[in-house]
């Protein structure tokens, strides 16, 4: 496994599971597509690269005929549906999909199990029972901001919540568990919340736009992409810095150098790492190899700390996530580690 960072939350449960036999040579013919709903931030372009590097080695060592990666050009479900049938028809072994709505694609992904098609879903999971789901416990990572914010803030205070892109799983499922942790310290309030859309220009003009209405505010939780223009927002505003919990992106954990450099400033930044795009790629390859896969794979999401700030920074390129990159072993524990 190619490690850029293995934070507090390390991939502990990778190392557990016995390895199964390597299913190479069965593949050899098959071929995979990426579905991807949507590529405008940071995140998804490191999950892209990612999935570039995996695919093209494993077409080069003979893993698979070829894996090719499609993005459609608006979040929308229905496209990506259509996306999804014309995959179908150009005769895919198996499609990866990153999915627009965990419901909406249901359909397009039955007919693709009907037709004989391996579906393996990752980040954006979809519900429908024939298809395969890769994810970290979103709920779990929302909830954990506001844990860590009980602990830097025991007197509780005002919080500002910066959500995802509308309707999508992953925002749905993070934003209920920020909610849940404001529910279990009741310390705290939300008393704004703005779509930031994992995009940090997009998160500025959002803040930027709700904070004339909003009394002070002492902590934001956010989804990742979004804490360094939340930080913009506040200064341009000439209100005091929040504690901002960051989302692993290189521009945040830049700022959060300088201002820890400058005034002592304290977080931490946790997401998915990109990476689970290769991830699912080898999932999707021991499924068609024949191995048995249970259809729900759960992987840590990955979190710095203050004390790993400084290796994070240095090893996560400018523009970029704070990523992990899956190789076939490491698939093969995660496997082992479901059953």
């Amino acid at each position: 496994m190619k490690t850029f960072l293995m934070g507090a939350a390390t991939l502990a449960l990778l190392a557990g599971g016995a390895h199964a036999e390597s299913h190479l040579a069965d593949t050899a013919d098959k071929r995979i597509a990426l579905s991807n709903n949507y590529a405008g931030n940071s995140w998804r372009q490191a999950m892209l690269q990612t999935w570039e590097e995996t695919a093209t080695q494993a077409v080069a060592d003979g893993v698979v005929a070829a894996a090719d990666a499609f993005t459609t050009s608006e979040n929308q479900a229905t496209e990506q549906a259509a996306q999804i049938q014309n995959m179908i028809l150009q005769g895919y072994d198996a499609i990866v999909v990153n999915a627009a709505s965990p419901s909406a694609l249901n359909g397009a992904v039955k007919e693709a199990c009907d037709a004989g098609v391996t579906v393996v879903s990752f980040d954006g999971i979809v519900t429908e029972p024939c298809a395969w789901r890769i994810a970290v416990d979103f709920a779990a990572m929302g909830k954990e901001e506001v844990d860590y914010l009980a602990t830097r803030l025991p007197d509780g205070g005002k919080l500002l919540e910066i959500r995802g892109l509308a309707g999508v799983f992953v925002d749905d499922e993070i934003s209920k568990g920020i909610h849940a942790g404001v529910d279990e310290h009741k310390q705290f309030e939300i008393v704004g919340s703005v779509h930031g859309d994992w995009a940090q220009d997009v998160a500025q003009k959002a803040v930027a736009g709700v904070l004339p209405s909003l009394p002070d505010v002492v902590g934001v939780v956010t989804q990742g992409g979004d804490g360094y223009g939340a930080a913009q927002a506040f200064e341009a505003a000439g209100r005091p810095t929040p504690l901002i919990v960051l989302g692993n992106r290189q521009d945040e954990l830049k700022w959060w150098a300088e201002q820890r450099d400058a005034n002592g400033y304290e977080t931490m930044s946790l997401s998915i790492a990109p990476g689970v795009a290769s991830l699912a790629f080898w999932v999707a390859q021991q499924i068609l190899a024949g191995e048995e896969v249970p259809k729900d794979l759960t992987v840590p999401f990955l979190k710095i700390t203050q004390d790993g700030l400084d290796a994070a920074l240095e090893s996560t390129p400018e523009g970029s996530v704070a990523n992990v990159s899956y190789a076939l072993d490491d698939a093969q524990s995660v496997i082992a580690a479901a059953k």
